[in-house]
């Protein structure tokens, strides 16, 4: 079942953001028609690799990550002709995605002033590091830079510590996200109303959306949130990291009840059972000296005896690296990985997060750059032999 079969959207698109958002949509069916720049030799992701892989040049596993499932076309937007030619391109499309810098749309002619006149039901995504107006239009941007100025980075890691950074892309890949939601509840109101429209996500505004409670603590308290000793949260307590014989756990005890099955599930140890802990209240204003116990009681054992006795009882996880989170029996009784036939060979891949009826959605590899070229432009009605003069006048690769 594919569930947006029938959607088309042509991805302008580069490096992660754009291409997040777009791979969810083509693992629900969408048919994903990615505009790679020809003047570049295609998607910067493809050539963002390291030093052991395999795959051929022009190819990498960061590009797969981001476009199984999608077709490729090599188009010189800055052209005329190339313009004209995704005019074209647009007139049978739903929706155009592209994740530029916010003063690029209109000269390329990816608005939908520049294409309601061809498709007045077409919806445009623009995914921008700062939006399409304001004193940043112009300015490039990544999800680092996001994080750091929309406060990620004082709130992350131990206090007195420097300003920590989260490991993954976050902003991106959530602005990814909302970019896709953005574009389906788009073309679903067009197919209702028969009007399409411009729609504006910024790494930026998810930044700052993505601040949520902290946010709103500090427009109507003025509280600054800062770090928390052991990744702790602000407010609850035990809801941290604590250690073990072997390593860390993280436990998060966000309900009342979870102290109690806590203390019990250890043996109700005296230290525990004092009435000052028996409250979210008292645990907090006592929390340096609850962590110093608790310390003692796990580091008596490993990570993995205290996994197994919680397990199911109270929200706990151990504390793993990339490797060992990949390695985790649940993650393969989960279905959590897949695979794609590549021309190099089978290719391990993340699976969809989502699943259908409890099947899970079958994907296919990511394209090289301009693999369906003729085929696109073939179905919207160009010949031949115009295909060869768009090729040979370096409109399309």
């Amino acid at each position: 079942m594919k569930l947006l079969n029938g959607v088309r959207v042509l991805a302008v698109e580069q490096y992660g953001a754009g291409p997040f958002g777009t791979l969810q949509l083509a693992q629900l069916g969408a048919d994903v028609v990615k505009i790679e720049n020809l003047r570049e030799g295609g998607d910067t992701g493809r050539h963002v690799r390291r030093e052991n892989e395999t795959l051929p040049d022009g190819d990498s596993l960061f590009f797969q990550t981001f476009n199984l499932g999608k077709r490729s076309i090599l188009l010189d937007l800055q052209k005329e002709k190339g313009q004209t030619l995704f005019r074209r391109l647009a007139v049978t499309a739903d929706a155009v995605m592209n994740n530029l810098r916010g003063d690029t749309q209109e000269k390329l002619g990816i608005t939908y002033d520049k294409l309601r006149d061809v498709n007045p039901k077409i919806v445009c995504v623009h995914l921008t590091a700062y939006g399409r107006r304001g004193a940043r239009k112009t300015w490039p941007g990544y999800d680092y830079l996001m994080q750091s100025e929309a406060g990620y980075l004082s709130v992350t890691g131990e206090p007195d510590s420097p300003p920590t950074r989260m490991g993954l892309s976050i902003v991106d890949q959530g602005a990814g996200v909302q970019a896709a939601l953005a574009l389906v509840s788009g073309v679903l109101n067009a197919r209702s109303t028969g009007t399409g429209c411009d729609l504006d996500i910024s790494l930026y505004a998810t930044a700052i959306s993505n601040l949520t409670y902290l946010a709103t603590w500090y427009m109507n308290l003025g509280l600054v949130q800062g770090r928390e000793p052991r990744s702790s949260h602000p407010n609850l307590t035990p809801s941290q990291l604590y250690r073990t014989q072997d390593g860390w756990l993280f436990i998060m005890g966000n309900k009342e009840k979870f102290w109690s099955v806590l203390i019990s599930t250890l043996g109700n140890p005296a230290e525990l059972t004092d009435p000052s802990y028996a409250t979210f209240a008292g645990r907090l204003k006592h929390r340096a000296k609850l962590t110093q116990l608790l310390d003692k009681i796990f580091m008596t054992h490993k990570t993995a005896h205290w996994t197994l006795l919680f397990s199911g009882k109270l929200p706990i996880a151990p504390v793993l690296n990339i490797g060992q989170a990949l390695e985790n029996p649940f993650v393969a009784q989960m279905g959590r990985i897949g695979s794609v036939d590549h021309l190099s060979g089978r290719l391990r891949v993340l699976a969809p997060v989502t699943e259908i009826n409890g099947s899970p959605i079958e994907q296919t590899a990511a394209p090289s750059a301009g693999a369906h070229t003729s085929e696109v432009l073939s179905a919207a009605g160009f010949t031949p032999q115009q295909i060869r003069e768009l090729r040979e006048c370096g409109v399309i690769g």
